[in-house]
C-alpha cells in the first residue's frame, strides 16, 4: 500500500495506491488530516486511510492517472557523498577539492544542503532541467526520506538531485548554484510508509537514460552500498534545526554516469527504486 496525489480536474486528490487503483480519500473526515503530510504523520497511516476512504468514490487505474510530486510544505534537503562512488565522482570532478570529499565521506558529520522549496519541486513527467551555463550535467537517483515534524522517518519515496558536475568541479563553495535551480529536483510518484517497505539493505535503485528511443546509460545499485543509515542522516538534519511542517531528505547517489556522460535536452530519465516505483522525468 503506497500513498500520493493525483491530478483530478483542477484539483490535487489524495489517494492510497493499492492493487494497482488509486483510491481517492475524503479529507473532510478528520479535521486533524488535510493534506497528504498529515497523513503520513498520523501513527497509523495505513489505519487513517482507511477511516477516510469513501467506498462510494470512484478508484482510477494507476496507469491512466496524472500523478504529483508527494510534497506539501516540507523542506527538500538532500546528503551529498554517502555512497563510496559518489566519493570517487566528487573526487575525480575537483581534484584540488578530493581530501574533503574524502574526509567527509568518512567522517561522522555529512554533508547536507537544502535542495529545494515545495514550489520548485518538479512533479513525476515534468521537465527537470540542465542549466545553461553549464557544460556536465546528471541526475542523481536517490531514496528519499518523508520525515515528520518529529524527525521521525514515516515513509519513502524517489528523488532526482538533478547537478552540473562541471560548476561543482570548479570550485566546492559553487555547490548551491550546481545544485540549486529552477527545475534541478524531482520527487515522486508515490510515497511507501515504513510499515511496506522493504528491508532497505536489500533495495535496488535503477537508473535509467534514453536518447532518442535508445538506451544512453544505465545503472544499478543497492542501499547496502550506502555508507551511513537513513536514521543517522535524519538525525543529523534536525539537529539545531526544526521543520514545522516536516522535511523530505534525499540520501545522495550510488549510480554516477561515466564522465564524458552529460545530459542533453530531449532525454528521458527514469529512476526506480524497489517498493516504491518509478520516477520519470523528460529532461529540458
Amino acid at each position: 500500500m503506497q500513498f500520493g496525489k493525483i491530478r483530478r480536474g483542477d484539483r490535487d486528490t489524495v489517494v492510497m495506491v493499492d492493487r494497482g487503483l488509486a483510491v481517492p480519500l475524503d479529507m473532510e473526515r478528520n479535521p486533524a488530516v488535510k493534506t497528504l503530510a498529515d497523513l503520513l504523520n498520523t501513527p497509523d497511516p495505513v489505519k487513517t486511510a482507511a477511516d477516510l476512504t469513501d467506498m462510494l468514490a470512484t478508484a482510477d487505474r494507476i496507469d491512466g492517472v496524472v500523478f504529483r510530486a508527494p510534497i506539501d510544505k516540507q523542506e527538500v534537503w538532500a546528503a551529498g557523498v554517502t555512497y563510496k562512488r559518489s566519493k570517487i565522482a566528487r573526487e575525480e570532478e575537483s581534484v584540488g577539492a578530493a581530501q574533503f570529499y574524502d574526509k567527509v565521506y568518512t567522517a561522522p558529520r555529512p554533508e547536507l544542503f537544502l535542495k529545494a522549496t515545495p514550489a520548485r519541486v518538479v512533479h513525476p513527467g515534468a521537465p527537470v532541467r540542465i542549466r545553461a551555463d553549464a557544460t556536465w550535467s546528471v541526475p542523481e537517483p536517490e531514496l528519499t526520506l518523508v520525515i515528520s515534524p518529529a524527525g521521525k522517518i514515516v515513509g519513502y519515496t524517489i528523488g532526482n538531485d538533478m547537478s552540473s558536475r562541471d560548476i561543482e568541479g570548479e570550485n566546492p563553495l559553487y555547490l548551491p548554484q550546481a545544485k540549486i535551480y529552477k527545475g534541478s529536483c524531482a520527487i515522486g510518484p508515490l510515497v511507501t510508509p515504513v510499515s511496506h517497505m522493504p528491508e532497505l539493505p536489500v533495495v535496488e535503485i535503477k537508473l535509467l537514460i534514453r536518447r532518442a528511443n535508445k538506451v544512453a546509460f544505465e545503472g544499478t545499485t543497492t542501499l547496502a552500498q550506502m555508507a551511513r543509515t537513513v536514521e543517522s542522516l535524519s538525525e543529523w538534519l534536525f539537529k539545531e534545526n526544526e521543520f514545522p511542517h516536516g522535511a523530505m531528505l534525499l540520501t545522495g547517489t550510488g549510480i554516477v554516469p561515466p564522465d564524458d556522460f552529460t545530459l542533453a535536452s530531449g532525454d528521458d530519465v527514469s529512476i526506480t527504486i524497489a517498493g516504491i516505483g518509478t520516477l520519470r522525468n523528460p529532461v529540458a
